[in-house]
């Protein structure tokens, strides 16, 4: 599977977040990597001007270092997760 910096790709991470416990904020900071994530509320919070590609690699990341049960998510949701936790997911 490959990410896609396109906004119907975006919305489908973003769906990943709205089915899991994790809450997704977009918010302006000063982030140097571009998002921020409060574990202890599970809360991730991503730079709000960031380009559409920054946006998709900064989710992309977040989902690779928190853990969602995938049980919780759609199947659809669950396959695009599992694809980016176990790194099968390349860039176009």
């Amino acid at each position: 599977m490959q990410i896609k910096y396109t906004r119907p790709f975006l919305n489908r991470l973003e769906d990943i977040f709205a089915e899991s416990e994790y809450m997704l904020r977009y918010e302006k900071g000063t982030f140097k990597s571009g998002f921020c994530i409060l574990k202890d509320t599970k809360v991730a919070v991503v730079n709000k001007y960031f380009p559409l590609e920054g946006k998709v690699n900064c989710l992309v990341e977040i989902l690779r270092a928190v853990d969602i049960l995938p049980e919780s998510l759609r199947p659809e949701s669950q396959e695009l997760y599992l694809a980016i936790k176990h790194q099968t997911i390349s860039t176009t």
